[in-house]
């Protein structure tokens, strides 16, 4: 036998063997119970021995005995097993009115197969696509399916068999298909996917499903299980679980082969040539669809933004990486085509809730909106999320740096005058003035978003003092009181300023060189210039500041209460679109897209942001957005992506030539004080 069919029947063989080793445990569980009815029924005859007789009658109470507990224990596995809810994908469920072409196209493209149309259809903010089963009673939404009801069997022309198929499974599709592809190549894609509808209605593979997916569930179940009372009866259940899943697991996979490759040969006669040039657009679809997530909305979700457009934004960084890369030389061409978003009755809203399921999947967003989690558009991500990051990032660096003992008296070189004591670094301000300052930062930041969100004009905010000033007689404090309404830019009396206009204490090192304090970029370099051991300390503190301030953003959103109901949110989302299932609790993302940074990394990456800030406030450059590569400084409108290299040397080195170097290049000012947030 060849074709679809062959692979059918070895599916159907493989789920009757997975069938088979559920009716063995079964037959396992009840035999106790048969045995105890035949030697019961023995004593009832007069066949095998009296009621009195001692020793059938022994054998017949403990054989009851056996039966009952085995009854019990089987009867708790089911009931687990039964009710478990499994595993289910996060998606966004498309209704019908919301997308009936995508949809007319699905149901013409089963029956060019000859096979059930998928009930609904849903959106994965992944380069995926798949059929997943959600008959479970669990998954039913009260009141009906959110997408709609499923379509007729008959629709297929299925026969009288029709009766006995199990309800077709959900065809889920990776939202940046519907952006980047065409509408043909989506329909050429979706071939072997929806193929694989004829397979899985049969009910013997239907059954087998149900019954490896509830023993996963019943797994998931018992892992969870906490305390004594209801911990030892599910722990039981997750060990019977795990020995039937290791008996049935050679079969289950070698059924889900013979579906795919029935399907696969299904579809080899639908859209030949398309399947060749769609299977190209996935691989570079799933590249560009990675650097975005990584690169481009990833700082953006640290930053309590998330992109509200992010499968249009992949179609720039695909295009991006098309103008990039000489293998993908002509792909941009396909863009004058109909892109298969335009399936979509509101492409806007679906795209937007499947950003939001994208930030939440990846990073562990809340679901709904707050002042920590707004939305953002692509033309304000350089101001809110890139100049917002740099300036972060350098404050935490200086705060880092204030809490570092003073450097040690630079050694006057062979010959050279005796020259004045350096001044000591600023001392590491109190708790209290360290909280202070961040109340007064976290107020200017919801200050300026108040005000770009209503349009109001801001009254001119000064900035705050200088982070590490203290106070005179070692009063915390004292000199950010004293310096109240005093501008960054603007010197104390006490001090001098340099011939640069940098700040500078009483005092002078090394044959003059001033002693900065203060903001300043200089100070960063010169502190890990000298220090051999600065790196490694300020990037140990830097991981230690992150990780205190993850958690109090954590904790802050989990007591800030829901800003609406599930249905607020589902209006939010847009007409037509609901939130997908199977998202842990907690808000702890499903599927981190990077490890945790090292120190190293997490300090080239401050240092990075205060050359940023300095080039910005100093040099006249700009934030910017690289589609492939995230935030981007540019100079004169062009991208430089060579300090990186410096910032390395500085950071892994303690060569502080090449940076300084590059910024006489641009003509940054290192001992100009930065604006911080």
């Amino acid at each position: 036998m060849a074709g679809p069919e062959a692979g059918e029947q070895a599916a159907r063989a493989r789920a009757l063997a997975v069938l088979r080793i559920r009716g063995a445990a079964l037959g396992l569980a009840v035999l106790p119970a048969a045995l105890a009815v035949v030697l019961f029924a023995g004593a009832a005859t007069g066949g095998l021995g009296s009621w009195e007789s001692g020793g059938w009658a022994l054998a017949r109470w403990i054989v009851a005995g056996f039966a009952v507990v085995a009854l019990l224990l089987a009867a708790l596995v089911a009931a687990v097993v039964a009710r478990a809810r499994p595993a289910l994908s996060p998606t966004v469920p498309v209704a019908e009115e919301s997308a009936p072409d995508l949809y007319r196209l699905v149901r013409d493209l089963a029956d060019r197969l000859e096979v059930p149309a998928p009930s609904a259809i849903a959106l994965t903010p992944d380069c995926d696509s798949w059929l997943e089963d959600r008959t479970h009673r669990a998954h039913a939404p009260s009141g009906g399916s959110a997408a709609g009801p499923a379509p007729a069997a008959s629709r297929t022309g299925a026969g009288s068999g029709a009766a006995r198929q199990a309800p077709a499974p959900v065809l889920v599709i990776g939202s940046p298909f519907l952006w980047w592809m065409r509408v043909g190549e989506l329909r050429a894609l979706l071939a072997p996917v929806v193929a694989g509808t004829g397979p899985s209605v049969h009910p013997d593979i239907a059954a087998a499903r149900r019954f490896v997916r509830g023993l996963d569930a019943a797994v998931a179940v018992a892992a969870r299980a906490r305390g004594t009372l209801s911990g030892v009866p599910l722990r039981f259940v997750g060990r019977v679980s795990r020995l039937l899943l290791r008996a049935c697991g050679e079969h289950a996979t070698q059924m889900e082969r013979g579906v795919a490759a029935a399907a696969s040969e299904r579809a080899q006669g639908v859209d030949y040539g398309l399947r060749i040039v769609a299977q190209e657009q996935v691989g570079l679809a799933y590249a560009g669809w990675d650097r975005l997530l990584t690169r481009v909305a990833l700082p953006a979700w640290r930053m309590g933004r998330w992109p509200a457009r992010l499968d249009a934004g992949v179609v720039s960084a695909l295009t991006e990486l098309s103008r990039r890369d000489r293998l993908a030389e002509g792909f941009t061409s396909r863009l004058g085509e109909r892109p298969a978003c335009d399936l979509l009755e509101e492409p806007g809203a679906i795209d937007r809730a499947a950003s939001l399921l994208a930030a939440r999947l990846f990073h562990g967003g809340p679901a709904e909106t707050g002042p920590d989690w707004a939305p953002i558009a692509w033309d304000r991500y350089p101001e809110e999320v890139v100049d917002r990051k740099w300036r972060l990032e350098a404050a935490r660096l200086h705060r880092v740096l204030d809490d570092l003992p003073a450097l040690p008296p630079a050694a006057p070189a062979e010959g050279a005058a005796p020259q004045p004591a350096r001044a000591p670094e600023a001392v590491p301000a109190t708790e209290a003035v360290r909280a202070a300052e961040a109340a007064r930062a976290t107020e200017a930041v919801r200050t300026a978003e108040a005000v770009r969100a209503t349009g109001a004009v801001a009254q001119p905010v000064r900035a705050k003092e200088p982070v590490g000033t203290k106070g005179p007689a070692g009063e915390p404090g004292g000199a950010a009181d004293a310096a109240a309404g005093r501008s960054l830019g603007e010197v104390p009396a006490e001090t001098g300023e340099r011939p640069g206009g940098g700040v500078r204490v009483a005092g002078a090192v090394n044959g003059g060189e001033p002693a900065v304090a203060g903001p300043t970029l200089t100070r960063v370099i010169e502190r890990l210039a000298r220090d051999d051991a600065a790196s490694d300390l300020v990037a140990a503190r830097l991981v230690t500041e992150l990780e205190r301030e993850e958690r109090a953003t954590a904790d802050r959103r989990a007591a800030t209460p829901a800003s609406g109901s599930a249905q607020e949110t589902a209006e939010f989302a847009g007409p037509g679109v609901s939130w997908g299932d199977g998202l842990v609790d907690g808000g702890v993302p499903l599927f981190p897209l990077q490890a945790p940074r090292t120190g190293r990394e997490l300090l080239a990456d401050h240092v990075m942001a205060m050359v940023c800030c300095a080039a910005v406030d100093t040099a006249g450059a700009a934030p910017g957005l690289d589609w492939l590569d995230g935030p981007a400084l540019l100079v004169d409108g062009a991208r430089r992506a060579d300090v990186g290299r410096t910032v390395r040397s500085l950071v892994d080195d303690g060569d502080d030539e090449p940076l300084r170097d590059w910024l006489g290049e641009l003509g940054v000012r290192p001992d100009k004080p930065v604006r911080l947030v």
